[in-house]
């Protein structure tokens, strides 16, 4: 049966909502509300596969006067990434008293190599794939894995490579770290995250 996961924001107005489909390999398609930097709505779908690394993401996000798309294959020789835009988002941006965005994508798939990962801003859903994949939320504690993820950045859909560090603390919570970011993340004996603090808490219903 397909499992309903819903987050609500904790860093201001916004919440998630996915539906996924476990094992083998997970399959989710889902909807991020967020205000900052501008109000815009998230919709994506994500594939991974047996062994826990991600296969394709396509993700759209639309506000006022804009609207943007990316989307990830990852094959046996890399990424592909293919985009698409409609309007104008540094506008928005602008109107909002925000710098202008980056474009949407990468021109050099090729930096993305390392990645079996993806993540997605704001989004506490994207955190579950490597901790799933490395067996984190069950390991023992103080086990380390330093992984390079494909971080999509909302609202732009810039992809760019992303060092991040997930560290097993002991059972149910896990660290993460990203440069000078750290959080330690909730989870279910899923590998799904139930609170990260500073950004978003699981809302679970009956």
């Amino acid at each position: 049966m397909p499992r309903s996961l819903f987050w609500s924001r904790t860093d201001g107005a916004g919440a998630e909502h996915a539906v996924l489909a476990d094992g083998p390999g997970l399959t989710a398609h889902g909807t991020l509300l967020a205000v900052d930097p501008v109000a815009c709505t998230c919709r994506y779908r994500l594939a991974a596969g047996a062994d826990g690394s991600t296969s394709t993401l396509e993700v759209e996000a639309e506000g006022a006067g804009w609207s943007r798309r990316v989307r990830l294959q990852r094959g046996a020789d890399g990424w592909r990434v293919t985009t698409g835009e409609q309007g104008d988002l540094d506008a928005a941006l602008r109107a909002a008293g925000h710098p202008p965005a980056g474009l949407a994508g990468t021109d050099d798939p090729d930096r993305l190599y390392d990645a079996v990962d993806v993540d997605l801003s704001g989004s506490p859903l994207f955190n579950a794939l490597p901790v799933r994949r490395l067996g984190l939320a069950g390991a023992a504690a103080s086990t380390e894995h330093r992984i390079t993820v494909a971080w999509v950045l909302l609202p732009s859909l810039e992809v760019i490579a992303a060092e991040q560090v997930y560290t097993a603390l002991g059972p149910g919570r896990v660290g993460f770290a990203s440069d000078t970011f750290r959080a330690e993340l909730a989870v279910d004996g899923d590998g799904f995250v139930t609170r990260y603090p500073g950004l978003a808490e699981r809302v679970d219903a009956g």
